[in-house]
């Protein structure tokens, strides 16, 4: 089991900056990728960004070159820093670890939390 708590949403206007953070607990030496995800009203969740745990990263076109996905291994944290933001980038940010095969390839979730962008 690994359990996850996610902070750092809010309230920007468009081309501000915000910076969510992930931590993670529990079985956290299972852990391979780390990312995030977002879903907004009506549509399916989608994914915005992944980390190896190698650095490796991975992002949704919409968000290159203005999205960052980094990892502190050491304290168990994935974290997404955004810039430029734009009205569509609003949604519910989902924090998403994947353990590794060895220990099942199970995906689990934070609860979540909100970033909106005003016009």
């Amino acid at each position: 089991q690994v359990h996850l708590v996610e902070s750092g949403g809010g309230l920007v206007q468009a081309g501000g900056s915000l910076r969510l953070s992930c931590a993670a607990s529990g079985s956290i030496f299972a852990i391979n990728a780390m990312g995030w995800y977002r879903q907004a009203p009506g549509k399916q969740r989608e994914l915005v960004a992944t980390i190896s745990t190698g650095g490796t990263t991975n992002y949704a076109d919409s968000v290159k070159g203005r999205f960052t996905i980094s990892r502190d291994n050491a304290k168990d944290t994935v974290y997404l820093q955004m810039n430029s933001l734009k009205p569509e980038d609003t949604a519910v940010y989902y924090c998403n670890v994947e353990l590794t095969p060895y220990y099942g390839g199970a995906h689990y979730w934070g609860q979540g939390t909100q970033v909106t962008v005003s016009s």
